[in-house]
């Protein structure tokens, strides 16, 4: 995982790739937003997009999504 500050340009998503809001946020304010590309996903604080977003490669998104799942 890699923390990217506010303002970093992103390395491997394309302009395509749209931010969406985690299906389990609820609508209470605390909520995530990802993005899937083809290197892994990135993941940020819809409340705080300006302090910028994590970083997983696609090891380590499959990794956080299974562990979540309970697989």
């Amino acid at each position: 995982m890699t923390v990217v500050p506010g303002g970093g340009a992103p390395t491997v998503p394309t302009p395509g790739d749209k931010w969406h809001k985690s299906s389990y946020s609820a609508n209470g304010g605390n909520c995530v937003e990802a993005r899937e590309h083809t290197g892994g996903a990135d993941v940020r604080d819809t409340q705080n997009r300006a302090a910028g977003y994590l970083e997983f490669t696609g090891g380590e998104w499959a990794a956080l999504v299974n562990a979540v799942r309970g697989l």
